[in-house]
């Protein structure tokens, strides 16, 4: 078993930990990611809901539906206001979104394999040399979902 991934809020009062490496990490530049995150863009990465294990503190969850008609609650610390992790994710089901920032150990997952939303980008940001995605890569080209204007849901 490897070691255990461990992270927090600002104020320490939220803590959670897992113990798989996440395979997918992503920088979102929806606006829905750029208001709750207060930043440019949010980078967070997937966990396995059943490997996601909260060891402290009782988060105040914000539900949202997304321009794409799917559910979330992202989740903030109650005392500090940090926003730590997404779950309840109706279009991702079983999978936690954790803030790659909530870390202990930021350098401890391998960087984004990808960006989304790019549409939404602020010109003067840099594109990091992985595929870009002016919305959700699994929205059908076709259709509107997952284009603007635009919640990663």
């Amino acid at each position: 078993m490897s070691d255990k991934f461990t992270g927090r809020c600002e104020c320490g009062a939220l803590t959670y930990e897992f113990s798989n490496a996440p395979d997918f990490v992503a920088n979102c530049y929806c606006k829905d990611c750029q208001r709750s995150s207060g930043g440019v863009m949010a980078t967070y990465f997937s966990v396995a809901q059943d490997d996601f294990k909260l060891l402290s503190g009782n988060p105040r969850s914000y539900p949202y539906v997304a321009d794409s008609g799917n559910t979330l609650e992202r989740n903030f610390c109650s005392v500090c206001g940090a926003r730590v992790f997404t779950d309840k994710l109706s279009g991702f089901p079983g999978q936690v979104f954790v803030m790659l920032g909530s870390l202990d150990d930021p350098e401890s997952v391998k960087p984004p394999i990808m960006e989304i939303f790019t549409a939404r980008r602020i010109p003067w940001t840099k594109a990091l040399d992985v595929p870009q995605h002016r919305a959700r890569p699994d929205a059908d080209p076709q259709s509107t979902e997952g284009r603007m204007p635009g919640g990663c849901g």
